[in-house]
């Protein structure tokens, strides 16, 4: 193994001038070379041209024979210089339906109005803030935790039953299919980039929706390149607005709910595919229950009036306080069979800072939306699967310290495998990873990527050419995504809008170090004009 470098080398070594150039790696050949060609081949004679076709083929037969990957921009490409490759054929999957915009504001504009008419008491409660070192809170520290009286309470059971029976039926022609949804948006569309190609990595054929809040959001070129992976983006400003969502943690729900598709797989942007979860769609238990959410680390942390509150029990009750909480990373929900709580999830998270997540979570970890969803379905006793495998952690390697949450695959419990990478600590982009001397999307300085940070738990993994998982874990985990995600983050820091020359060469640099991959260049096809076709070769 080569010996550690510093930021000093790596510049060096890259020769770089313009780390924000989209521009990927360019061609040896330029146009002295190809001038030189023409007049070779003008003047060869017919047994120095048998020698140059035996020779080209030969060539071509060498690329051809090797198990390769290439970008995002060229999955699809057709033609005998494309590198091989075992991923699915983008183009033929049908893009999402674009419905009109008008019939969907309209649904909001009749939630809204049932929303805004049966607000919770008191209209605001505060978030407290649990001291992690107390350790794990006691049903005892629970009652002590929300603040509300009695009364408070009682006015807020009677809203929520008024809610409920205000609930509109299922709009039988606004939604249609299955489909992906994915919120994105800023930084969070860097994260989204690597579990999008993740997605179609492991086989997915599903259609995909980005969700982001408003076109600022966007990153200029990318929802084109999404068009080819069969996955469009979407604005949630067009069917709502957004003023009225003080928090992030409260957009998630309203991408499932404007979602063109009736059955959804609902993904965070930091949420890496490792198996495909088209599966699930085509389960027993998807068949049976129609919604299907993953399990926290932790139990649930409600207070004790939110049995009361949501009608499920005629007094505050600790009932709820040894079921498992919920993980929102990901979820399924099929909106025709399960369309009334995910509006009363819905309604939740519109009074959710200011009164709802507090009363989910009484402030403790993980306050914000996750719990929202089987609180909804339990106030209507709608049918759900919890998954009842626990998350693996992903450990750094070399270290105790936690990288991510893997969740199961919920098709077949008692045979688990693992179907998630919940990235909510590390999150995987090729430019949070090793771009140096980037800026941010915002255009300000303030980016520090890993390889520039020696305070970074894995500053010394990109830097040395080391695996970020823990090897150990791999029998546990069931797999080795690691090599594969590398892959992905090699074509979009190479062959998209979100790379430049300095990180697709870091990414190659890394992979070459750690995993043994080989990189080569197709003059060939350089030189006829299909342009640069860099073929990974796989260890």
């Amino acid at each position: 193994m080569r010996a550690p470098r510093d930021l000093r080398d790596i510049k060096v070594d890259l020769d770089m001038d313009d780390t924000d150039s989209r521009s990927p790696p360019q061609s040896p050949f330029n146009k002295s070379t190809f001038r030189k060609l023409r007049r070779l081949l003008r003047h060869a004679n017919r047994r120095h041209l048998a020698i140059l076709s035996i020779f080209a083929f030969l060539v071509f037969l060498t690329f051809r024979s090797t198990k390769s990957i290439v970008s995002s921009s060229s999955w699809s490409s057709s033609g005998i210089f494309a590198c091989p490759s075992t991923r699915p054929l983008s183009t033929a999957i049908t893009l999402p339906p674009t419905p009109p915009t008008a019939p969907l504001s309209q649904t909001w504009d009749i939630l809204r109005s049932i929303y805004d008419a049966h607000p919770p008491k008191p209209s605001y409660m505060p978030h407290p803030v649990h001291e992690s070192d107390l350790g794990f809170p006691t049903h005892e520290m629970l009652k002590d935790m929300v603040n509300i009286t009695e009364t408070d309470a009682y006015a807020s059971r009677i809203e929520h039953e008024s809610v409920v029976r205000h609930l509109p039926p299922y709009p039988e022609a606004l939604f249609q299919g299955r489909g992906i949804v994915m919120l994105a948006g800023g930084k969070y569309s860097e994260f989204a980039a690597t579990a999008l190609g993740m997605l179609r990595e492991v086989g997915s054929q599903l259609p995909v929706e980005v969700w982001m809040k408003n076109r600022a959001e966007e990153k200029e070129g990318w929802c084109e390149e999404l068009e080819k992976e069969g996955m469009v983006c979407k604005r949630l400003q067009d069917y709502m607005d957004m003023s009225m969502l003080s928090h992030p943690y409260q957009w998630k729900i309203f991408t499932i709910v404007f979602s063109s598709f009736q059955e959804v797989i609902f993904l965070d942007a930091d949420d890496i595919p490792i198996r495909n979860p088209d599966v699930i769609f085509d389960s027993a238990i998807y068949r049976d229950k129609g919604a299907i959410l993953w399990p926290d680390y932790w139990k649930h942390t409600g207070s004790p009036w939110l049995p009361y509150i949501i009608g499920i029990n005629d007094e505050a009750s600790d009932m709820l306080q040894e079921e498992k909480s919920a993980e929102s990373g990901q979820l399924v929900w099929d909106k025709e069979r399960h369309w009334k709580s995910l509006c009363l999830a819905a309604y939740y998270n519109y009074y959710g800072p200011q009164y709802y997540f507090t009363l989910i979570n009484s402030g403790w970890a993980g306050w914000g939306d996750k719990d929202t969803f089987p609180t909804a379905l339990k106030a209507l006793d709608e049918p759900y699967h919890q998954v009842s495998q626990e998350i693996v952690t992903v450990f750094i390697s070399g270290t105790v310290r936690g990288i991510g949450m893997v969740q199961a695959d919920p098709t077949n419990e008692t045979n688990s495998k693992p179907m998630f990478l919940h990235s909510n600590i590390v999150k995987w982009s090729m430019r949070d990873f090793l771009c140096v001397g980037c800026s941010a999307l915002d255009g300000s300085t303030g980016m520090i990527s890993h390889i520039e940070d020696p305070s970074s738990p894995i500053n010394s993994h990109m830097l040395e050419g080391k695996r970020v998982f823990s090897t150990d874990q791999l029998p546990d985990i069931g797999m080795d995504a690691e090599p594969l995600i590398w892959e992905v983050m090699e074509s979009l820091a190479c062959r998209s809008v979100w790379g430049n020359k300095q990180v697709c060469q870091q990414a190659r640099d890394h992979m070459t170090r750690t995993f043994g991959y080989q990189f080569k260049s197709s003059w060939i096809a350089s030189l006829l004009g299909y342009g640069d076709r860099v073929c990974a070769t796989r260890p």
